[in-house]
């Protein structure tokens, strides 16, 4: 990570309350950092259906475009993505709940509590949907962005949002497609709570 993205990603930190200072008196659970939608410039979503919550499932996929490896340029790539997913998709916000950047950051897409457009209409209904911004036909995600979704579903359940019981499912395995890619499908077909 150059330096300007290792200030910048120090600076984003900071301002989400997770920087070096001592220790809190009974801190909340958390999981990774969440780069919370005002903080990458969403829009206001128009999005209105909801998720029945607590979630059964949740479908992994890449966005299958650029990485981005610090802050500025995942904030970048998320409005890119949102971007595409509006203007040219016509949908009513980013199609995924949830993007992961190379950064090791968490970008709050619809969020938990919002269907999602990520996996056609069987399963938007029942899932929540994590993209990981890059494309993994041919490389992993770094280890940093892998912890940083394992953290997030860990979070999830402990929010009730998503079930204890809850699967993870390859986005091919739930749609004819190529996503996640051929590298993060071995890896997510690793964890404990995948199934096909």
């Amino acid at each position: 990570m150059s330096a300007p993205c290792a200030l910048l990603a120090w600076a984003l930190l900071a301002l989400l309350g997770l920087g070096l200072g001592g220790p809190r008196e009974d801190p909340p659970i958390t999981c990774c950092p969440i780069v919370p939608r005002r903080e990458w410039r969403a829009p206001a979503s128009k999005c209105t259906k909801k998720l029945k919550l607590p979630v059964r499932y949740v479908v992994v996929s890449h966005t299958a475009g650029s990485p981005c490896d610090c802050p500025a340029s995942c904030l970048m790539q998320v409005q890119n993505v949102h971007n595409f997913h509006t203007g040219t998709l016509n949908w009513c916000d980013v199609g995924y709940n949830f993007l992961i950047g190379e950064d090791g950051l968490v970008y709050e897409g619809r969020g938990w509590d919002t269907k999602g457009d990520h996996t056609g209409p069987t399963w938007n209904l029942i899932s929540i949907g994590i993209s990981f911004m890059g494309n993994y036909m041919e490389r992993s995600p770094p280890p940093r962005a892998l912890r940083a979704a394992q953290s997030l579903l860990a979070w999830g359940v402990a929010q009730g949002k998503l079930s204890p019981t809850y699967e993870v499912k390859g986005h091919r395995d739930v749609q004819r497609t190529l996503s996640p890619g051929d590298r993060l499908y071995e890896i997510i077909q690793t964890w404990p709570r995948y199934h096909e």
